[in-house]
């Protein structure tokens, strides 16, 4: 019900009550008439007394019901005002309200519109600087370049200058060769007419040709040879005699460790690829705040720079960087790039990295072989998942050792499972390195004397760098199979640089030789050939030759094996038949 219509409801009600009362006084007064017109024939007196009282006793009733249904119609009129008040004293509150109400979503619709057009205008501002920057760099960009082409065409021109010059040099030179060329043969032939006239002499003076005198000197060579030969095999047969059988295991442990694997080593690269440059912004953030989160969450500083599609992780610890490298992905792949997200996909990835670390761990045990390790060995194992040394993984460098420990065991007749245990184990404490103080091997020896391990495998850890001294034949073959492992060429890259490196100065001391023409490292270093000119050197020489540059090798070089020298010296006579 609306406010105007609640003073209508009221005058509508006593309308009604006036109606009632005309009507019921238009009933008495039809009834009066109605009994003067039956009663006329009867008495007059008497009826007109009667009437008048009967009249007076309706008429007396009438007003008393009259008055009656008026104050009635009072009291619902009084209650019909005073609700009639109490719902414009509602109206009136709603009305208030809803003004009060209005003239908040105003001020709150203004405000909203204050804050929208402030962050266009702040959107606005930082595109146009943006633009402005990425405008001021092309032009850098261009002037650099346009500076670099006049150093260029200046560096050519010079160039130019200094080959005309150095083409006026080479020519004035190959005048002066040529002089010096024919000046030599001259001189070439009177070297050999002196040659052959003072072998003459000399033949007639030993009373020996060449090739007896050649002979002798061969089989000298030959018989000093032998004599030196046999001094060593005896020397070795009698210290293999007086050590035993310990030494000669050594010796076959040595041998071994000179076993070469076909397997290469791999490179952990912490490179975090982008779908598009743009989400290199969505990483900063507003003011580098999404960066700062993640860097703080994670502890690995992320490096953002000119690669196309593509991020840098940075930090010492492999797990994590690893970590972190997984919470990027995620995010990146997510989209939603802000503080707290950040923190909740790194915690989940965390438990990711652990699940990784374990199975990894795992496996490798069930590549060698081990399935009773204690859990936090196991643990600790799966942390050298992402460990590398020189570009070598770690972990797989263990399960390479326990390999090889195991076949040189088998072959040595020892415990199997205990060298491959040894093995499998001796660099354990790379993975707490950084959390304990001490070498990893002793730090390794510790936490396996911690859960349990056994004594003899616990050597092998603590013995495999000589930081204790080596007491048994499993920590000799553990020794073994960590330098066949780490030295073999192209396992580390420290390693691969020394192998290179003897190579070169295997053909530098053979080259440095006078009469060499080429020089060539075969089978991995393990044989030179040496092809000389026979002009220069004879047999003889040649001899000399290999045994010189056998001993220069010996003093300047260490290598695994041996290393053979062969002096190559060929001549050939060639005619055609026309």
């Amino acid at each position: 019900m609306s406010l105007a219509a609640i003073p209508t409801a009221a005058s509508v009600g006593l309308v009604l009550i006036g109606l009632l009362i005309v009507g019921l006084l238009g009933w008495i007064g039809l009834t009066l008439s109605r009994r003067k017109v039956a009663d006329v024939s009867a008495a007059h007196t008497a009826a007109e007394a009667n009437a008048k009282l009967e009249a007076a006793t309706i008429t007396a009733e009438a007003r008393s019901a009259a008055d009656r249904v008026t104050r009635q119609a009072e009291e619902a009129a009084a209650v019909l005002r005073v609700r009639a008040e109490t719902a414009e004293q509602r109206a009136e509150e709603i009305r208030r309200g809803s003004e009060t109400r209005a003239e908040e979503l105003r001020r709150e619709s203004e405000t909203r519109a204050s804050e929208v057009r402030r962050e266009a205008e702040q959107r606005a501002s930082d595109v146009r600087r943006e633009a402005e920057s990425e405008a001021q760099s092309i032009r850098e960009d261009l002037r650099e370049q346009r500076l670099e082409m006049e150093r260029r065409e200046h560096r050519l021109t010079e160039r130019e200058e200094r080959l005309d010059e150095q083409h006026r040099a080479i020519e004035e030179r190959q005048s002066e060769i040529t002089t010096q060329l024919a000046e030599l043969d001259q001189r070439k032939a009177e070297i050999r007419d002196l040659e052959d006239e003072r072998r003459r002499i000399l033949e007639g003076v030993a009373n020996l040709t060449t090739e007896q005198a050649k002979a002798e000197l061969v089989s000298a060579i030959e018989a000093e040879a032998k004599r030196h030969a046999h001094t060593i095999v005896r020397d070795i047969e009698r210290q293999a005699q007086d050590e035993g059988e310990v030494k000669a295991r050594r010796i076959i442990t040595g041998a071994v460790q000179r076993l070469a694997s076909e397997q290469t080593s791999e490179s952990v690269v912490s490179v975090v690829h982008l779908p598009s440059d743009d989400m290199k912004g969505r990483i900063i953030g507003r003011e580098g705040r999404n960066i700062r989160s993640f860097e703080q969450t994670t502890g690995v500083n992320l490096i953002i720079d000119d690669t196309p599609e593509a991020v840098l992780l940075s930090c010492f610890d492999p797990v994590r960087r690893e970590t972190a490298r997984l919470t990027l992905d995620s995010l990146v792949l997510d989209g939603r790039i802000h503080p707290s997200r950040i923190e909740e996909i790194y915690e989940r990835s965390k438990g990711e990295v652990a699940e990784l670390c374990e199975r990894a761990a795992e496996d490798a045990m069930a590549d060698v072989g081990i399935t009773d390790l204690h859990p936090e060995l196991v643990r600790t194992m799966g942390l050298l998942r992402y460990r590398t040394s020189y570009g070598q993984n770690v972990l797989k460098h263990l399960v390479e050792c326990a390999h090889l420990a195991g076949m040189m065991a088998a072959e040595l007749g020892l415990d199997v499972d205990r060298c491959k245990r040894g093995a499998f184990l001796h660099d354990i404490g790379k993975a707490l390195t950084h959390e304990s103080e001490g070498s990893h091997a002793i730090v390794g020896a510790e936490l396996a004397r911690k859960y349990g391990e056994d004594g003899d495998v616990v050597h092998c850890i603590e013995a495999h760098h000589n930081e204790v001294e080596v007491r048994t034949v499993e920590a000799v073959l553990t020794q073994a199979a960590d330098a066949i492992s780490g030295g073999r060429p192209g396992a580390r890259r420290e390693s691969l640089e020394a192998y290179v490196q003897r190579l070169e100065r295997l053909e530098e001391i053979a080259m440095h030789h006078d009469g060499v023409e080429k020089v060539f490292a075969m089978q991995a270093g393990r044989e030179i050939r040496v092809m000389v000119l026979p002009d220069a050197v004879d047999d003889i020489a040649a001899q000399v030759m290999a045994r010189d540059i056998a001993k220069q090798v010996e003093e300047e070089l260490t290598y695994p094996g041996q290393i053979r020298v062969t002096v190559v010296r060929e001549s050939r006579a060639t005619e055609v038949a026309k």
